[in-house]
């Protein structure tokens, strides 16, 4: 499945979909040093493209018929820091929207800070997403449930053509740590250190952190240990000349990219990719429950296909009656999932729809024996295999 990354940075979301077995054709970076950071790691080209002109980016991202669109708009003006206050960099959300509906592949992740789930930006984008057809799955995770050692949330809005809201709820769920992940689970004992400083953002926070525990987010700054630091109750152990920051390189495997990937700029530069970045392990996570997804929808059509031979060679129905009976089995999807066979709290789920207590008795009877049909299909082919 082809995709292309829009405000890819430095390739967090692009690495983790890749690992996850997607084809990432294209990227489009605005900021040049993370466009060339992007170049050093991958082979596809990069665009330096300010996706705010809609019109140039539809045109450049549609030469590559794109089945799947990702991309995390600037954030900075959803976030925790600052003053919380919508400006037009939040305008990138709606851009981002105006073209996935455009291009219209049949998926797209979008991915932000917890907080865009509240945002303005994201309500008119999210009507955009509707209008073009798309069912969307919205979910805040958390990423040290989800295999990284680091205390992140991230809002995440995937989105299918045509299909209900929430289609992807339950596989996102269903892999979801527990317990969070520790700087000790993720890297054992390669660490020399039990103990470092995480600078605050204000001294009423703590700043000293232990490997037993996840790390804090990983921001676009990384400062020393200030001479006058006074302490905080809750630091995980008294400040002490053993306590020290983490490296660029540890904040970059904390982020989960590999040892080998391939850094450039100056130290600034470099700490500002890393903590715009989206963890390579929490994208991994999210395109594999998705591609878990798409693999299903697969297996449910080609049982569906398979039906329509069963109906004319072991039932002897017609063509044409054979093409009606999944037609029947397709509308009952439609209204209520159909994931497997037609069990009884399938048809329970069911009946309890709006929709199909709107039906008249003699169309709910052709999709009972429809389904019917259908159970007795997947029956017999999962005891012959």
């Amino acid at each position: 499945m082809k995709a292309v990354d829009l405000f890819a940075g430095c390739g967090g979301m692009s690495l983790g979909f890749q690992n996850a077995g997607f084809n990432i054709v294209a990227a489009f970076e605005f900021w040049d040093i993370a466009a060339e950071c992007y170049e050093k790691n991958f082979n596809h080209p990069v665009f330096r493209t300010d996706l705010s002109d809609v019109d140039l980016a539809i045109k450049q991202i549609s030469a590559f018929s794109p089945d799947l669109i990702i991309g995390g708009p600037p954030c900075q003006d959803f976030s925790h820091a600052g003053k919380r206050i919508e400006s037009s960099r939040a305008s990138l959300t709606e851009s981002y929207a105006q073209i996935v509906s455009n291009i219209h592949p049949k998926y797209f992740v979008m991915e932000n800070v917890d907080r865009a789930e509240k945002s303005h930006a994201f309500e008119k984008a999210k009507t955009v997403f509707k209008n073009a057809g798309y069912g969307l799955t919205q979910m805040v995770l958390d990423a040290s449930k989800c295999g990284v050692p680091q205390k992140r949330k991230r809002f995440f809005c995937i989105g299918a053509l045509g299909k209900d809201d929430d289609f992807m709820r339950d596989i996102l769920i269903s892999g979801i740590q527990s317990k969070e992940t520790t700087l000790r689970d993720y890297f054992g004992d390669t660490l020399d250190f039990e103990f470092y400083y995480r600078h605050p953002r204000n001294y009423n926070r703590r700043a000293v952190f232990s490997i037993d525990e996840p790390a804090p987010t990983m921001r676009g700054v990384n400062r020393p240990v200030p001479k006058g630091y006074p302490g905080h109750p809750n630091d995980a152990c008294p400040i002490s000349d053993n306590i020290r920051a983490l490296t660029t390189l540890e904040r970059s495997l904390i982020q989960t990219f590999p040892a080998t990937f391939r850094w450039c700029g100056n130290k600034t530069e470099m700490e500002q990719m890393i903590g715009n970045a989206v963890p390579v392990k929490l994208a991994e996570y999210v395109a594999s429950a998705l591609q878990q997804y798409i693999k299903s929808e697969e297996q449910v059509e080609a049982n569906k296909d398979s039906f329509v031979d069963w109906l004319v060679h072991f039932q002897h129905y017609s063509q044409r009656s054979a093409s009606d009976t999944l037609s029947r089995v397709r509308r009952a999807d439609k209204m209520c999932r159909l994931d497997g066979a037609p069990n009884d709290f399938y048809f329970y789920t069911l009946q309890q729809t709006k929709e199909y207590n709107e039906l008249s008795v003699s169309v709910r009877s052709q999709i009972k024996r429809a389904l019917s049909l259908y159970n007795s299909f997947i029956t017999q082919s999962s005891a012959s295999l």
